[in-house]
């Protein structure tokens, strides 16, 4: 379950007027979104142009109708606010970004911008995670999993509900993972390993000789724990910080009954003591994450990559190796140039004793209408082997 702090949104109370009461209810915002200061009821009368100007103002639209109708009127505001990101025909041609990081920070921005203006359609929830409209439909199960128990009635985004339905069906069906030939089940807020490249280097790279043990920092759904267990490997200790990761990697060992091989430790980056073998895949792009469940695909100032490398030393047995997977996008958009990454290995006391690339084969790469195409293109996923120098 995960654990609530005093300063979590779920304490936070959102306020409207409704049939000349004023009424409050909790707020829940997994995204870290404040409670709209402006709330207005709606139902399916309400225009779906309307619902869009007053999103867009911030104000957010308190749902009590039917809630089919509900998600048609969120598609509606989801096309609504596509067409604004598109410039129009008459419209002057929009000045090309002058480099692929201002590229990529325009594109977050509007992918933000389009976010907040979707969340402003809200949902009620009575306690026990029922909602009280016409052909809601049974969301516990999607709640539980990703809010553990909560009875009270609280309000949230509609947007948000209908990314948890996704998790579930994420976490029901899993993902194939070819090196394991099993599915891995990835939970609400975890990192799905749909990135099957990484996967693949770690499965295909030739281990280091009598390994044992091994570490596997930020250890995520289990994948990579799993496939090391798979190679052989007698012991390997998972660490996160995260409780939903911890969780969701005991549920995936478990059922690919490697959990008596795996053991799984709450810990900052490394367990202590040392081992031949220390692996991570920290998040790819040194950026801000714009809510707490970003923080698998985005690493603050690079902060997880270069405590990785700052203690591997620290933990690796005489000739051990650690392996640092990692791709280069963030190259391509000009968020860390290759020299910081080769500089904070030659800090760390380490050294490169070889590099195994791979080219992603996600649709993005191969999609010229994404704003960020050029950089994906080019990217390369690459697995470092690193040891002390």
């Amino acid at each position: 379950m995960p654990v609530q702090t005093p300063a979590s949104p779920i304490s936070q109370l959102i306020h409207w007027e409704e049939n000349g009461v004023q009424c409050s209810a909790r707020w829940r915002s997994e995204a870290g979104m404040p409670p709209p200061k402006r709330v207005m009821i709606a139902d399916d009368r309400t225009n779906a142009d309307v619902a869009y100007r007053l999103a867009c103002e911030g104000t957010a639209l308190l749902w009590r109708g039917d809630f089919q109708n509900a998600r048609q009127l969120l598609q509606a505001l989801a096309r609504r606010a596509d067409v604004k990101g598109k410039p129009s025909k008459k419209a002057k041609p929009a000045k090309a970004p002058a480099s692929p990081t201002e590229a990529f920070h325009l594109h977050r921005q509007a992918q933000s911008q389009r976010a907040r203006t979707l969340a402003m359609l809200l949902i009620p929830f009575d306690a026990g995670y029922t909602i009280p409209l016409r052909r809601a439909p049974d969301v516990q199960l999607a709640c539980n999993e990703a809010y553990g128990r909560f009875e009270e009635p609280f309000i949230a985004s509609l947007r948000e509900l209908l990314g948890l339905i996704g998790a579930h069906e994420w976490r029901r069906t899993g993902v194939e993972i070819p090196a394991l030939d099993a599915r891995i089940h990835p939970h609400y807020g975890v990192f799905s390993p749909v990135r099957g490249e990484y996967v693949e280097l770690v499965a295909n790279t030739p281990l280091p000789a009598g390994v044992k043990l091994a570490y596997d920092i930020g250890v995520g759904t289990g994948v990579l724990s799993a496939v090391l267990a798979k190679r052989g490997i007698a012991r390997v200790i998972g660490t996160d910080q995260d409780p939903r990761a911890l969780s969701c990697a005991r549920e995936n060992l478990a059922r690919l009954d490697l959990d008596g091989q795996v053991e799984l430790l709450q810990v900052d980056l490394f367990p202590e003591g040392r081992a031949p073998l220390v692996v991570c895949n920290p998040p790819w792009v040194p950026a801000r994450p714009s809510s707490p469940i970003e923080y698998a695909v985005y690493d603050p100032d690079s902060r997880m990559l270069r405590g990785f490398l700052a203690g591997l030393a620290d933990h690796l047995t005489p000739g051990g190796e650690g392996w640092l997977i990692l791709s280069d996008l963030a190259e391509h958009l000009g968020l860390r140039p290759r020299e910081d990454l080769t500089a904070w290995i030659a800090a760390a006391g380490l050294k490169v004793i070889e590099r195994h690339d791979v080219r992603p084969t996600h649709p993005r790469a191969a999609d010229a209408t994404d704003p960020l195409h050029a950089a994906r293109a080019a990217e390369v996923t690459s697995l470092w082997r690193l040891a002390a120098a």
